[in-house]
């Protein structure tokens, strides 16, 4: 820019200026027009109310100096405008006071012009006002009021290098809006930003890391595609555009200020199952294995939180066990004061547990007794994942040894007075696995556990229902006095009798189960019937008869409760028999084991004999007596055995006739 400007610069001056007011009028209406759409930032449009109350009669000297200055954008020549640009970033312009002045005048409006004009100086002080400004949420508004988020895109086409970083970052920061992801995406901006971060196949990589000004663009790019991330339509798009191509190539830099970004991209877009798949198959896993080693704690946070969402899937998380992510995984439970990483590394820990193979790695590591001590004293979000956690690793015996040695089972027990439906159900989870060892389920009982659980029972969140009823059962099963302790609950057998007409299958199974449990214990099984667990059995055979993984429970009660009383012929009565034989043909091995055993109990009363025969139940149970379960085995011959003798006493009968 001249030092000095003459009649003809200064007519010039004042012509771009009444041409881009002009253009920022026309940007203000398109905004305008798009904003009729609803979005989640409309709720705060009280925000410049709220802050102009915070300006009294004593206002500060900051505020007219700013106000000033901002008068030199609007009527000064291009060296009056770049000197006045320049003392505004000599502020706090972090401060609120300082914002609002801006605003009063109008200066954000002449901020936004200045970005079309082709005084590349002034264009790059504007922007750098800008990019700080625009970390406030209600700045960020009114840019994207203002239009500025079409001319920040023109300037990702720039040829200048930081005009394009400092455009991309802007957008960044004003992306963080609902409205402003989606006029990026319309208006091009995606496509844009992935081209950002094209690197040409003849790049010498090392010159590239030794570029700072390249480097910085990537950075910028990425910064801004992260932002754009958070919106469904605009990870599509950022798709079809190759992203993952693009980041898979980055990340191979492994420069720290690139990475930062990078992942945390990746992080928000592994939400999506194609994403993951991508990710995948890109090699990129290793890479977030390798980075849980780096000694950057925002770095580490973003790839735990990826792994978190990848690990989704059964290949990922042994990926991950193959590139030796599991031991930095448990070596970072430590830091526990920086909230954001426990919570990503505790969740990517819940996830890659669900492979047994990992929780093997986790005895030896001794995870579970480093998981405890988090089950108090922490946020939510953080319990969540270690219940999870702890939940996924008592698969293993040795590690519910861990658990209950370390005092986790109290502090999982005290959990269940909470009201979070997801920590709940990961409680509760985490609860059934150890229950499944005798020691254990002693403890949960001693310390109140079963009767919290059967309190979830009333929750009206059906996954809360489901996850205590499962976890009940080997409650139950474990519990040397099951029978006295299920009596004490006051109310708790009619309860889960009402909720065998449940709506919900993964609560009709839990509890189909918990009554095939209960059941074992005949006075309890004599209050289910009264509570009228027949009838309700009845109808759920004939009701769910084409679904695989609730009928095998349902089949497993009907067997339970054949045993008191006149249950047997109140069940043949309500036509049980006959699709229970069709029970036989499911290829589930649960399902016709549990359907054999019913037929057998049932078998005992004679007119049952008589339908199982008319339905031909004979030769599917012919090929189980030659199974290798010999419960099934046995079953099966007994109720071949029961038809037979009614067969015979029946010709014997006719004969003496």
């Amino acid at each position: 820019m001249p030092a000095r400007t003459d009649s003809n610069s200064q007519r010039r001056s004042v012509m771009t200026r009444s041409m881009t007011t002009s253009r920022s009028l026309s940007k203000k209406q398109k905004a305008e027009e798009s904003y009729s759409e609803t979005s989640n930032d409309d709720m705060d449009d009280d925000d410049d109310t709220r802050d102009r109350r915070k300006i009294h009669a004593d206002l500060p000297s900051e505020y007219w100096q700013i106000q000033k200055l901002i008068k030199y954008l609007k009527g000064g020549n291009p060296t009056a405008t770049l000197i006045a640009l320049c003392s505004l970033r000599d502020f706090d312009l972090s401060q609120d006071i300082c914002q609002i002045a801006i605003r009063d005048v109008d200066g954000l409006e002449a901020l936004v012009n200045l970005l079309d004009t082709t005084e590349i100086k002034c264009q790059i002080a504007s922007l750098k006002i800008l990019k700080d400004i625009s970390q406030s949420k209600p700045i960020s508004r009114s840019l994207t009021d203002l239009g500025a988020i079409q001319s920040l895109i023109r300037l990702l086409s720039s040829t200048v290098a930081d005009l394009q970083c400092l455009a991309a970052e802007t957008i960044a920061n004003i992306a963080k809006l609902t409205r402003a992801r989606r006029l990026v995406r319309k208006d091009g901006g995606i496509s844009k930003f992935v081209s950002l971060l094209n690197i040409p196949a003849n790049t010498n990589i090392e010159v590239l890391k030794e570029d700072t000004q390249a480097v910085e663009l990537l950075r910028c790019a990425a910064l801004g595609l992260c932002s754009l991330s958070k919106s469904k339509k605009n990870k599509r798009k950022m798709k079809s555009s190759g992203l993952i191509q693009h980041l898979s190539k980055l990340i191979t830099l492994e420069v720290e200020t690139i990475l930062v970004p990078v992942v945390a991209t990746l992080s928000e877009c592994s939400v999506d199952p194609e994403y993951r798949a991508a990710i995948c198959e890109g090699g990129i896993i290793q890479y977030l294995s390798k980075f849980l080693e780096s000694e950057n704690q925002e770095l580490v946070s973003h790839c735990a939180k990826a792994i978190f969402h990848c690990a989704e899937d059964d290949l990922t998380r042994t990926l991950i066990r193959q590139h030796n992510g599991l031991e930095p995984l448990v070596r970072l439970i430590k830091f526990t004061e920086n909230v954001s990483m426990l919570d990503g590394v505790t969740g990517a820990i819940w996830k890659v547990a669900i492979d047994r193979e990992n929780c093997k790695v986790f005895k030896d590591l001794k995870l579970c007794e480093s998981l405890v001590p988090l089950l108090h004293s922490q946020p939510e979000e953080v319990m969540i994942n270690v219940a999870g956690s702890i939940a996924e690793c008592a698969k293993i015996p040795e590690n519910i040894e861990q658990i209950r040695k370390a005092g986790g089972l109290t502090h999982l027990v005290n959990l269940l007075s909470g009201t979070n439906p997801t920590l709940l159900i990961n409680v509760a989870h985490a609860l059934g696995k150890c229950a499944t060892e005798p020691d254990s389920a002693t403890i949960i009982d001693k310390y109140d556990g079963v009767r919290l659980l059967w309190s979830l029972l009333k929750s009206p969140n059906p996954q809360v229902q489901s996850s205590a009823a499962w976890a009940i059962c080997p409650c139950i099963d474990n519990n040397k006095d099951a029978g006295e302790m299920v009596r004490s609950l006051v109310g708790g057998l009619e309860l889960i009798v009402s909720l065998l007409k449940s709506d919900n299958r993964e609560v009709l199974a839990s509890i189909c189960s918990a009554v095939a449990n209960i059941a074992k214990d005949e006075q309890n099984l004599a209050v289910l019937t009264d509570h009228g667990v027949v009838p309700i059995l009845s109808k759920l055979v004939v009701a769910h008869a084409g679904d695989e993984y609730v009928k095998g429970h349902i089949a497993d009660a009907i067997g339970r409760c054949c045993i008191w009383g006149n249950n047997r012929k109140e069940f043949g009565s309500r036509g049980v028999v006959k699709p229970l034989v069709r029970y036989l043909k499911s290829k589930d091995t649960f399902v016709y084991k549990a359907a054999a055993m019913a037929l057998f109990h049932l078998s005992l009363e004679p007119e049952n004999c008589v339908v199982m025969h008319e339905n031909h139940a004979k030769q599917w149970l012919v090929n189980m007596v030659g199974d290798d379960d010999w419960i099934l085995q046995e079953a099966a011959a007994g109720c071949i055995a029961n038809i037979r003798h009614l067969a015979l006493a029946n010709d014997i009968s006719k004969s003496g006739r």
